[in-house]
């Protein structure tokens, strides 16, 4: 089950926040003419109870800041986010735990997507989070296809508007039974580090490099194609095509902790900026 945390922090935000207003502008003055009223009679005690805030009233009150904080910080500002798979290997894996810049792209309102005030747009390179089409969760990926663009991968080669990208071999690991091999693209200002894994088909006796989905795409304006760096084992643009501009969710920009789950403890060795 996938719960829309962004909705439910907006709705849970909205409604404390209403609760705290209410109470401010109607409901207080009344409690306080009661207890006022009930004091003047002399009964003290039941001006103590009727001066007493609502469960809800104290409850609103004291979560709305605490919500208010947290829901711009997160919408407005950055994000913490944890890889989920591998299929950003081996620049970012399973486990490790990032930074999400929210501003890089222009702020955007919150579950709605749209953008309020526009800063800067995707480059290509960048790795960013997102919502895929059709799909609930939070996807990371790199930046391959601006709007315009004419993309092409065949045979480990990726191929922009006409001109092949920079490519560096960088070998197999390791050397003597390899099970992956990586490479160093030139994207923009970026470097990336992409991987393609070495298996064995059904049926067949020998070894092959798997490079993932081949294909040829034309990215629509208002969209992005997205591939993850371990092109061999990413569901990404080459499945389920281009990402709308509406489902940006921010700029990935730097591994702050890593932690794959309860049977290790947490490790700060890959803290660094995302390339």
């Amino acid at each position: 089950m996938n719960i829309d945390f962004p909705l439910i922090l907006m709705i849970a935000t909205l409604f404390t926040g209403i609760v705290a207003l209410i109470d401010k502008l109607f409901l207080a003055s009344r409690r306080v003419a009661r207890a006022d009223a009930a004091t003047a009679a002399g009964n003290m005690d039941v001006a103590g109870k009727v001066a007493q805030e609502p469960f809800l009233v104290e409850q609103s009150k004291s979560f709305f800041p605490v919500l208010a904080i947290v829901f711009v910080l997160r919408s407005f500002i950055a994000e913490p986010f944890q890889i989920p798979s591998a299929s950003m290997e081996p620049g970012l894996t399973e486990g490790d735990f990032i930074l999400v810049s929210k501003f890089h792209y222009g702020l955007r309102m919150p579950v709605f997507g749209n953008t309020l005030i526009p800063v800067g747009e995707p480059e290509r390179g960048d790795v960013m989070v997102f919502f895929p089409p059709e799909d609930p969760r939070y996807f990371i990926k790199r930046v391959i296809g601006l709007p315009g663009d004419h993309i092409e991968y065949r045979d480990r080669q990726l191929t922009i508007n006409g001109e092949k990208i920079p490519t560096r071999n960088l070998g197999g690991e390791p050397v003597y039974r390899p099970v992956k091999y990586l490479a160093e693209e030139s994207l923009g200002d970026h470097t990336a580090t992409v991987k393609w894994v070495v298996g064995r088909p059904v049926g067949a006796s020998d070894l092959v490099v798997w490079a993932g989905p081949e294909g040829v795409w034309d990215v629509p304006e208002g969209h992005y194609f997205m591939m993850g760096d371990n092109r061999g084992n990413s569901s990404d643009g080459r499945v389920w095509g281009f990402v709308p501009e509406e489902n940006i969710v921010g700029k990935a920009v730097a591994v702050w902790m890593h932690w794959k789950g309860w049977d290790e403890l947490p490790s700060f060795d890959r803290n660094g900026w995302i390339q």
